[in-house]
């Protein structure tokens, strides 16, 4: 079961998530386009969009995958490999 998660952003739009980066930021990316990246910061205070180029977000999916083949989370790598290379090649 794959569990996709959306958010409206205000400007562009639908934003669907790549991945969780850390505990409480998540990358999202355009939905339509998948050009535009954003670190979504989420905190006492509601969400925070942080626009970051297409390189950087591509270096956070792959130190994600890294982080996830290392703890033997191989479901969860599989899943990210999918959409990386959905969104990135």
């Amino acid at each position: 079961m794959s569990t996709e998660t959306y958010l409206n952003h205000p400007t562009f739009g639908l934003l669907f998530r790549i991945c969780l980066v850390e505990e409480s930021q998540e990358l999202f990316a355009t939905l339509y386009a998948q050009r535009l990246f954003f670190m979504v910061h989420s905190g006492p205070n509601g969400l925070k969009f942080e626009p970051i180029g297409r390189t950087d977000a591509r270096i956070l999916v792959e130190n994600r995958l890294r982080l996830l083949r290392r703890a033997g989370q191989a479901k969860e790598q599989e899943q990210l490999q999918a959409i990386y290379k959905q969104t990135f090649q």
